[in-house]
């Protein structure tokens, strides 16, 4: 995808997130999201801060010492106090803008609406389709990236291939999936791990279930 394909997908799923923000009850804003420890409101707060400076981030970054999850996670507890009406105004304002965090590529912004729209979305029984190939070159990047994901370490001894885009990595047993679920496993969702197949899913799912315990 050239730059104006990717920007041109991020908008429209801050377009899609917002609209799915305006749906949302109480009870779901509560409910525990894909994100360890995150509820549905904080993954919505933590996407209204994706054009966060460098300056605006240095103060949380001192207040966490220095980790970057730390910070994060701060950052959206602390905007997810606004009233949740706020999310999607706050996100359909981003759209048409290419700013974005300090020391990111362009994909990167397209990871966070893809992969956080599935940590919102699954967990409420609701559907958010992807974009084939918006979810290939997310998933290649967050592959190549190491921090935060650190794929190639999680998953060395696999090979990764989709079974709906041209899209594989590794060396091993073959692991097979849509690439909607390898962009979840790559980015660290295990919950995806029931819809892998080929050979090597089922030693995929038996290391994952060992490295949580």
């Amino acid at each position: 995808m050239e730059a104006d394909e990717v920007w041109q997908t991020i908008d429209q799923q801050r377009s899609e997130l917002a609209d799915l923000m305006d749906e949302l009850t109480d009870h779901e804003w509560q409910t525990p999201s894909l994100c360890t420890g995150w509820r549905v409101r904080e993954v919505g707060a933590h996407l209204t801060l994706a054009q966060m400076t460098l300056l605006a981030a240095i103060g949380p970054t001192l207040r966490a010492r220095g980790s970057f999850d730390r910070m994060i996670h701060q950052t959206a507890v602390r905007r997810a106090e606004l009233p949740v009406g706020d999310y999607p105004v706050l996100l359909r304002a981003m759209v048409g803008s290419r700013r974005k965090a300090p020391f990111v590529s362009d994909v990167e912004p397209l990871i966070d609406q893809l992969v956080h729209g599935q940590d919102m979305a699954v967990p409420l029984g609701r559907t958010r389709e992807m974009p084939i190939a918006a979810a290939t070159v997310a998933t290649q990047r967050a592959w190549s990236m190491g921090f935060p994901f650190r794929a190639g370490k999680r998953l060395h001894g696999f090979t990764l291939t989709a079974t709906d885009a041209r899209w594989t990595v590794g060396e091993g047993p073959v692991v097979e999936a849509p690439i909607r679920v390898l962009l979840m496993l790559v980015t660290g969702r295990d919950v995806v791990l029931p819809e892998l197949g080929g050979p090597g899913a089922g030693r995929i799912r038996s290391r994952l279930a060992d490295a949580v315990r």
